[in-house]
């Protein structure tokens, strides 16, 4: 860098990643445990879709639940497009990523503190008696995301290439 540069700020690529990752994250909980293995919909712990209406209730709001998702998603990549048009904005894989995993991780943890434990809305597999294993399990991979991203986040430190410059 040179010393009559401005300072550089990796805020907004760490932002723009943590978005991403949080709405990523949520497309995978979505398409993965609630549509390919229809482990739980959004509302299933307090109306099981064991009828057409209640299967179209929980099919609506796991819509409603996509949508959230995307607006995160578009948020996060308008987020992006501006760091890349930004000079005291340093370009890092590796900040970059690990910000990816720790808006997943967030999504985890948060999602599953609210939505499963504390709403009951549904759990990670809601047709058992034992919904806590998989809950923890969840929690554990948003829990080993966010620490990994942690790490990540804290080796790009070192990385100060600007995103404008390295395009």
């Amino acid at each position: 860098m040179e010393a009559n540069s401005s300072p550089l700020h990796r805020g907004p690529l760490i932002a723009a990643g943590i978005l991403l990752g949080a709405g990523l994250g949520g497309f995978v909980d979505g398409i993965v445990l609630h549509q390919i293995l229809q482990w739980h919909n959004m509302l299933s712990g307090k109306l099981p879709p064991n009828n057409l209406i209640d299967a179209k209730v929980n099919m609506y709001w796991d819509g409603v639940f996509h949508a959230a998702v995307w607006v995160m998603t578009a948020l996060g990549l308008r987020l992006l497009w501006a760091v890349g048009h930004r000079r005291d904005v340093p370009w890092s894989g590796r900040t970059f990523f690990g910000s990816l995993l720790i808006g997943w991780g967030l999504f985890n943890v948060i999602e599953g503190i609210i939505d499963h434990e504390i709403l009951g809305l549904h759990h990670v597999y809601e047709y058992t008696i034992r919904h806590l294993p998989a809950d923890l399990a969840f929690l554990g991979f948003g829990l080993l995301l966010l620490l990994a991203g942690w790490a990540l986040v804290r080796a790009g430190r070192t990385d100060t290439t600007p995103a404008a410059a390295s395009h």
